[in-house]
């Protein structure tokens, strides 16, 4: 899968590099200073880099653990977000990180210990107050698990944090280092779903809808709290029966007790953003859809995004309680 592996020269010796590299054997290893040498110059192709990327081990030295936007939660006073790697596994068209970054390469930031101490900090300066962790904002949390051992390496700590909740949020089936341990009653393994129909036309590489869910069950029946994530909602002309086809596929199979939370929104993206992504892609019949310029922002028109957003709550709100409920107020 890895033809080529960028190693910051500081950080040759991590253990968590060499254990990369072997798994790699085959790989061409190059050497760099640091990694925005490689991933950060301008008129890189992403398109062209999306078809076969390079990993890029690097150390991160700042901002370990951010502050999450406001409204960006599940029910939470604090909530807060860090990322381990930069760039996703999958190609899923309406990803914001194809808008974001000059380069489609993966970004892995093998410093755990580095988050994992910040993360502690937050936990002691507030201690009596329930603290949320969002893994999955510039990366797939799980993707990449079996390379990385992300999951595996911060679950002991969030373990021993008593008012700590971390949030994995994925569309993969890399679970089985979550089977292979007991799980957290504050760990959140979050899916982002959607309807089979639209999600085949636009998450390439991601697994389908079936076996997220085929995950989600294996992760159930071991009592692992499950999240849902409906976001972005994609209109089309039936958007009704298609997610009333995928809300009844997963809650079939999903008991509702095993839910911690439900949270969606609708698509909408910077235009600086959007404008990058339709240059990517100018035959994307998702960008050619009933979006307009509001703010700054590149969304659906608000009557749309209001249709889509209170006939999925309706839906949404038969299976679950009200305080499962978080719809995006971004």
């Amino acid at each position: 899968m890895i033809q080529t592996i960028y190693i910051e020269e500081a950080i040759r010796q991590h253990p968590r590099v060499q254990q990369i590299c072997a798994r790699f054997p085959k790989a061409q290893t190059i050497r760099c200073a640091r990694f925005g040498e490689v991933f950060n110059p301008k008129a890189q192709n992403f398109r062209l880099q999306k078809q076969q990327p390079a990993l890029i081990l690097a150390e991160k030295y700042q901002r370990f653990v951010l502050e999450a936007p406001a409204g960006y939660g599940i029910g939470g006073g604090k909530n807060y977000y860090f990322s381990h790697m930069l760039n996703c596994l999958y190609d899923c068209r309406y990803c914001f990180l194809q808008g974001m970054y000059q380069s489609a390469h993966y970004v892995l930031f093998v410093n755990y210990e580095d988050f994992q101490r910040d993360i502690k900090q937050i936990c002691t300066e507030f201690p009596d107050e329930p603290l949320h962790f969002f893994s999955g904002y510039d990366c797939d949390s799980l993707a990449l698990e079996p390379v990385t051992g992300f999951a595996e390496a911060f679950l002991p700590v969030f373990a021993e944090l008593g008012n700590a909740w971390l949030e994995l949020r994925t569309k993969s089936t890399q679970v089985r280092s979550l089977l292979d341990r007991d799980p957290l009653p504050r760990c959140i393994v979050a899916f982002s779903l959607s309807p089979e129909a639209i999600a085949s036309k636009v998450e390439a590489g991601a697994p389908s809808v079936a076996k997220r869910i085929d995950a989600m069950v294996k992760l159930q029946t071991q009592g692992w709290p499950l999240g849902l994530r409906f976001d972005p909602l994609i209109y089309t002309a039936d958007f009704r029966k298609h997610y009333q086809q995928l809300f009844e596929q997963v809650f079939e199979r999903i008991n509702p007790e095993s839910i911690h939370s439900v949270s969606l929104g609708v698509f909408r993206l910077p235009e600086s953003n959007y404008k990058k992504m339709h240059k990517l892609y100018p035959e994307e019949k998702l960008f050619a859809g009933p979006l307009v310029n509001q703010q700054g922002m590149v969304s659906y028109r608000q009557d749309l995004e209001q249709e889509m957003t209170d006939f999925c709550s309706e839906q949404l709100l038969t299976y679950i309680s009200e305080d499962k409920f978080f719809p995006c107020r971004l």
